[in-house]
């Protein structure tokens, strides 16, 4: 036998093991993890929350963490009608899928970890349709997060620019959650509708800290980190080169901080972890697995069996906190 390929023999087993030693880790109390959080996860649509983020939701809805999570879905995933509106309806995409769908992502939820149905808000505007390439209007997202959690914002988010006001107000900026969890800028899929997401969170937390220089943004905001095609479909096998990849990034960032680091400042760190990484281990796999063929049956499609059988973000979630506002 060629040495490569007894080397690839022997190593194939260790895989697994590998993979639960990660998740082993990732779940431990000592590992950057949001505790005793308002959380909300905001998705485009129904059943992002199990093909992107299962294992965020299973690790933070965790009551040993003592987190409150809600999920926040700006579409019922219908998309708007074509022009060739009967071929349309025949294939199941009618208004009345937008009801089952809803009630899919219930379920999901509920399967996930969240305390109730009544955690999960769904939205039905036609500013935001599910299209590949409609990318949503970054201050309607905005204006949707803030009449959901900072009710004292009486107005849309204005223009932002370089001459901008830089005035303070006496009073802190004040929200009704206290993490935000989204898509990264590349949206994992290059979805659009993924990737305004981030644009609008991030349009959402600088109108929270308009005209407030010198306070704290009361709502941390986290990304999930996209990766490349390859690593995309590996499944368990990307996790311990996630978990590689998050000790040398953690590495790098403690050493440029070292000097301006201090008491405080650990402490900050500990409740608002710069990253964090959620493993799933076998249960906690089937269970992501039960809540996307279980919950979104109307969905199952060829090649979503192909996402649930080998996707990596079935089983893994690397988070990155985000800044700039």
């Amino acid at each position: 036998m060629h040495p490569y390929l007894t080397t690839l023999a022997l190593l194939l087993p260790l895989l697994p093991i590998l993979w639960l030693y990660t998740a082993q880790i990732a779940r431990s109390p000592s590992f950057p993890k949001l505790r005793n959080k308002r959380i909300c996860l905001l998705i485009a649509h129904p059943d992002d929350e199990a093909m992107f983020f299962a294992p965020t939701l299973l690790a933070l809805t965790d009551p040993a963490a003592g987190n409150h999570v809600k999920i926040l879905c700006l579409s019922t995933g219908t998309p708007p009608p074509p022009s060739n509106y009967t071929f349309w309806v025949t294939q199941g995409n009618a208004s009345s899928l937008g009801p089952i769908r809803k009630t899919e992502l219930l379920q999901s939820a509920l399967l996930l970890g969240l305390r109730s149905t009544s955690d999960v808000f769904i939205l039905d505007s036609p500013d935001f349709p599910d299209n590949m390439s409609t990318v949503w209007d970054a201050t309607k997202i905005a204006s949707v997060l803030a009449s959901a959690f900072a009710p004292k914002l009486a107005s849309p988010p204005p223009p932002f620019s370089s001459s901008s006001t830089t005035s303070s107000s006496s009073a802190p900026p004040e929200a009704t959650i206290d993490a935000l969890i989204t898509f990264d800028k590349h949206g994992v899929s290059n979805h659009a509708n993924h990737k305004s997401l981030y644009h609008g969170a991030l349009a959402f937390l600088r109108t929270l800290m308009h005209n407030h220089n010198g306070w704290e943004c009361p709502v941390t905001l986290y990304t999930l980190t996209s990766t490349s095609l390859l690593r995309k479909y590996i499944s368990v096998l990307d996790a311990p080169i996630t978990m590689l990849f998050a000790v040398l990034a953690t590495m790098r960032l403690s050493r440029s901080a070292a000097q301006k680091r201090t008491g405080s400042g650990r402490g900050v760190e500990r409740e608002k972890p710069r990253r964090m990484l959620f493993v799933n281990g076998i249960r906690e796999w089937r269970k992501a697995q039960k809540a996307m063929t279980g919950a979104h049956r109307s969905q199952m499609r060829w090649f979503r069996w192909g996402w649930v059988g080998v996707g990596r973000f079935m089983v893994v979630n690397d988070l990155r906190r985000e800044g700039g506002f």
